[in-house]
């Protein structure tokens, strides 16, 4: 029997839907600020489908794109504009950077209550400890599909393949404050098939076409797809060998059409919550 796919870009525009209702009840439209450097194509791609969830969500969308060799100085600078703009509640600044500039500290540049993506150190502690207000996106669209389709991660042993600050991490721990039992595989454990065997939800973030295969998988798991890649024809792909697994699997995310909608679809959730915070009531 076939698995369930499971319609990410569905459940994304339900939630975009629920997120301009909200918003139109603030005294302001909320804002976002897109900082953008350089000329790379996927990124300019990210930056426009951000740009018109914004419109959907009733989010004033503040586009800024600095030349590929706009020093650190002057992404920092940016920065701190935006986080003294008071009609910016949240601040993206699209990865990757040009070589010549440290990510890191960009990323921790932006202000606490206007980091939407949840990369900060204060953000990334408070997700830790089960305290998080803005939850990173990726990792939060996982959740809310799981929680659309009724799938409850407690008691369950969930596996995440790939150990990012992004997604693989992240993601292991809000399983984990779900009461799942949790294992983060990597490039270096020694027998992924076995480990993804044991997985009632296994989660593949790697950017690895066909790494997870139909012999990986345990019949009846829930099998969730973050990768995106491209194969040898050019056509978008995750991590899974999608027509076989869909064979063994309960509950399956396609690619495209899965994660990547509700990533952007937390970014405008997360953006909306930061304006509530700053908006007088």
């Amino acid at each position: 029997m076939s698995a369930v796919i499971m319609d990410g870009k569905a459940l994304a525009e339900k939630v975009k839907a629920q997120i301009r209702e909200k918003a139109s009840k603030l005294r302001r439209q909320p804002g976002l600020a897109v900082i953008l450097v350089g000329d790379n194509p996927a990124s300019q791609v990210y930056v426009r489908n951000k740009e018109r969830d914004c419109a959907q969500c009733g989010i004033m969308c503040y586009d800024y794109h600095l030349p590929q060799d706009a020093s650190q100085e002057d992404v920092l600078d940016l920065v701190e504009k935006m986080n003294n703009y008071g009609a910016v509640d949240g601040i993206l600044v699209q990865l990757p950077l040009p070589e010549q500039i440290d990510e890191r500290v960009v990323l921790e540049a932006i202000a606490p209550d206007k980091d939407v993506d949840a990369f900060h150190p204060e953000n990334v502690g408070r997700i830790m400890q089960g305290q998080a207000y803005y939850k990173p996106c990726t990792p939060a669209g996982v959740m809310e599909i799981l929680h659309e389709y009724g799938i409850d991660p407690g008691g369950k042993h969930c596996v995440v393949v790939g150990r990012s600050n992004i997604v693989g991490k992240p993601m292991a721990m809000l399983l984990l404050h779900e009461n799942a039992t949790v294992t983060i595989c990597h490039s270096r454990t020694p027998d992924l098939k076995a480990q993804c065997l044991q997985a009632d939800i296994l989660v593949s973030a790697v950017g690895k076409t066909g790494l997870i295969t139909a012999d990986m998988v345990k019949p009846g798991a829930v099998v969730i797809d973050v990768a995106m890649n491209r194969n040898e024809a050019g056509k978008l792909c995750g991590d899974v060998d999608f027509a076989a697994v869909s064979q063994v699997a309960s509950y399956i995310t396609p690619v495209p059409g899965g994660v990547g909608p509700m990533t952007r679809a937390m970014l405008m959730e997360n953006t909306y919550k930061a304006a509530k915070c700053r908006i007088p009531k």
